[in-house]
């Protein structure tokens, strides 16, 4: 039986690579995509999210969802993965239409019609999801799985010293999905630091499998940049691709804790933190299964079978 995913994007550059591993991937049905601002506005996150489906042949559709954080001013992340969002290789990214209704009505519906089936794998900031929590808390338990790329287990953030972006472009919105009840699955940026990051080399080498190697490889061109020069990664790191393959097959994680988390929405120096709590000194249940360490072969291996399917 396959898995079925709901897939909630602010399509940048890795996000596109994430889609790719799902809409290919014949162990999953993907029954939606749906799209926030975040890496880009909403309408480049959403153009984007229409092209890598097209390219995949996935016929899933792709819905519009909050162009904007729940109480602050947007945040983008073009420096990283360019002004398109796609690395700015040149892709025709426009005139594509979504398919119509709200991104968070979509989770709600999609949640009730399919009780305890859905992995829900979110790759941005999560307004949509706290949007959808608000309008029917019952949705939090409903889902099989939650699997964020969200946070960091290390507390080393990539925006801020201890904010990754997800989690800071909007961190009411983390807060409200943190503290659902929802069953959280959280793979951080220091999973992706450590254990999901290609050399240039074999970034490069994804064009020769095939069609969607070469879109993969193509559009990191900005955030190689951006690694080598801000966050000096070795490589590219990839935290959205990495979580998409622990949300596909979770044996891909090599460590994890269940801990408590939070979010911090008002620090000075540490607004957007996510809060892990090891030791459990806050006397909390845990709420997050943490994944802390992920198979970097296996990470590898399951991209280059995904880049060498055929397009279409």
């Amino acid at each position: 039986m396959s898995t079925k995913l709901i897939i909630d994007t602010d399509t940048g550059s890795d996000d596109a690579v994430a889609l790719v591993l799902a809409y290919t991937d014949p162990r999953v049905e993907v029954l939606a995509t749906t799209v926030v601002s975040g890496n880009v506005p909403l309408a480049l996150g959403l153009q984007n999210a229409l092209y890598t489906a097209e390219l995949c042949g996935s016929t899933a559709p792709v819905y519009a969802g909050a162009d904007r954080p729940l109480l602050r001013e947007a945040v983008y992340a073009q420096d990283v993965h360019g002004a398109d969002g796609m690395g700015d290789i040149g892709l025709p990214l426009t005139g594509r239409v979504p398919a119509p209704g709200h991104a968070a009505d979509v989770l709600i519906d999609l949640a009730h019609r399919h009780p305890g089936e859905i992995t829900l794998v979110t790759l941005g900031p999560l307004t949509n999801l706290a949007l959808a929590l608000r309008k029917d808390p019952e949705i939090a338990g409903l889902f099989d799985r939650v699997v964020m790329m969200a946070g960091a287990g290390d507390h080393i953030g990539n925006i801020k010293p201890t904010a990754e972006f997800n989690i800071y472009v909007d961190p009411e919105a983390a807060d409200i999905v943190y503290t659902s009840g929802l069953p959280l699955e959280m793979v951080g940026w220091d999973v992706s630091r450590k254990d999901a990051t290609l050399t240039e080399a074999e970034n490069t080498a994804l064009t020769e499998l095939g069609p969607l190697g070469v879109f993969c490889a193509d559009i990191q061109r900005q955030l190689i940049v951006f690694c080598r020069e801000v966050t000096k990664v070795d490589g590219i790191d990839f935290p959205d691709p990495v979580t998409m393959a622990y949300a596909i097959d979770p044996t891909l994680a090599t460590e994890a804790i269940d801990a408590y988390v939070r979010v911090e929405t008002t620090g000075t120096h540490t607004l957007g933190m996510t809060i892990v709590d090891r030791l459990g000194v806050l006397g909390e249940q845990p709420n997050t299964r943490v994944v802390l360490a992920a198979d970097h072969d296996r990470f590898v291996a399951m991209l280059r079978e995904a880049c060498s399917r055929p397009v279409g």
